[in-house]
């Protein structure tokens, strides 16, 4: 797809559902786009699955082949499912688990042609929503976008096994959706590229708007629910903005320099472990360092990190030496071309994302307990 100069877009899924005890039922839900159901799922979650979706699917008069995900989304991997869907006789595929799970489901599915339903079992990234896949390389460094002509056909956000999973990972996708609305602002001002190649929307920057006034509203009591393993509105509404107003709003409105500089962090060895909303949030204290955005801005910010437990310095991310070679490497990725960085609305070299990525840590530990 080539980007349109002035062709503006709001994109989303079809269809998404939120509540308790969706995995029961998944039939209900996936029986209107096809009946034979090839399901990637995560390792952890893959025996439950095949007990309540498999029961769900079966009840429904409809068929169900599962799949364990191998932990890494890769060209290989994409090819291993789409091989195994067509000798399973699929007419649909479902992927259940995390972000790099719900990514490879989504790869396969768009190239046999067939719907997708996601089922994200974390809160972490906005990915379950998104007409994209991030596709890794075998050692675990970022290898492309892979834009998607559209968005899942079902996204369905199960509040109890989300509130249920490690809190880490929850607060990982506040990470994630808190840089959505600074990425849109830094796209819209500058007439960017969204993620579909078009241009953003003001609807996909009101989503994005609206994500991050919810996490304000939210995301700290809902952080609290969550680490005592309860549900309520709080954690509801953050996860409502941490998965469908995030993708929405990153989609439509479109990403900047903190996912950038996220993509340039994935080549650091001691970041492998840290999640992709943890590196995320340090990319938007990058950004928000770039735009010399207003103190009050960058304090409302990082108050909201430190609140929900989020990383808030290279050192809280697991890197133990700074090493400039590497950080400048790091600021080089980041701004490489087809990467969003060009999104930002003045233009950015890997001299000023280095800088800008020292300053950040600076004021990071200034701020740390």
């Amino acid at each position: 797809m080539t980007s349109a100069k002035y062709v503006k877009s709001v994109t989303s899924p079809k269809k998404f559902i939120i509540g308790e005890g969706l995995l029961a039922s998944i039939n209900d839900y996936m029986k209107t786009f096809g009946d034979s159901a090839y399901v990637i799922c995560d390792e952890f979650i893959l025996e439950r699955a095949q007990e309540e979706a498999g029961k769900s699917i079966r009840n429904g008069d409809n068929k169900a082949v599962f799949e364990k995900f191998n932990y890494q989304i890769t060209k290989q991997e994409i090819e291993r499912h789409r091989d195994l869907s067509r000798k399973a006789g699929a007419n649909i595929i479902v992927g259940i688990g995390g972000g790099k799970t719900l990514d490879t489901a989504k790869a396969a599915a768009y190239y046999e042609k067939l719907p997708v339903v996601i089922f994200p079992t974390i809160a972490s990234t906005d990915a379950p929503c998104t007409a994209l896949a991030v596709i890794y390389k075998e050692d675990g460094s970022f290898d492309e976008y892979l834009f998607l002509p559209s968005n899942p056909d079902v996204v369905l956000a199960d509040t109890g096994m989300l509130a249920a999973a490690p809190s880490r990972f929850f607060a990982a996708g506040i990470g994630d959706a808190l840089a959505t609305y600074f990425e849109a602002r830094a796209c819209y001002r500058s007439f960017g590229d969204n993620l579909v190649l078009m241009k953003p929307s003001a609807t996909g920057l009101g989503i994005a708007r609206l994500c991050y006034e919810s996490l304000l509203k939210n995301a700290v009591e809902a952080k609290i629910a969550v680490d005592n393993h309860v549900v309520t509105r709080a954690v509801e509404e953050t996860i409502e903005a941490t998965i469908y107003l995030s993708g929405v709003g990153a989609e439509s409105g479109g990403l900047a320099a903190a996912h950038a500089i996220h993509n340039g962090m994935t080549a650091v060895e001691s970041l492998h472990k840290a999640q992709h909303g943890e590196k995320v949030t340090f990319g938007l204290l990058t950004q928000l360092v770039l735009e010399n955005a207003p103190r009050e801005e960058l304090e409302t910010v990082i108050h909201l990190i430190k609140a929900v437990n989020l990383p808030l310095t290279l050192k809280d991310l697991g890197v133990d030496k700074f090493e400039e070679k590497e950080w400048r490497q790091v600021a080089i990725d980041a701004c490489a071309e087809g990467d969003t960085m060009g999104n930002m609305p003045f233009p950015v070299s890997p001299d000023d994302v280095y800088q800008a990525i020292v300053t950040a840590n600076a004021i990071a530990e200034a701020y740390h307990d």
